[in-house]
C-alpha cells in the first residue's frame, strides 16, 4: 500500500516474509557454494 507520501507501509506478516525470503535466499546461496566448491575456488584462483 502506498501512502500520501508515497512511503510503501508494510505488516508484521510482510515483515516475517520478507525474513523467510532472505533466510532462504542465503541457505541455498551456501548450498550452491558447497556443491560447486571447486569452481569457486578456481575461480578465486585465477
Amino acid at each position: 500500500m502506498d501512502t500520501e507520501e508515497g512511503a510503501e507501509t508494510t505488516s508484521p506478516l510482510d515483515d516475517v516474509m520478507e525474513d523467510i525470503r532472505r533466510e532462504l535466499v542465503r541457505r541455498v546461496a551456501a548450498d550452491d557454494r558447497d556443491a560447486n566448491r571447486e569452481v569457486y575456488d578456481a575461480l578465486e584462483d585465477e
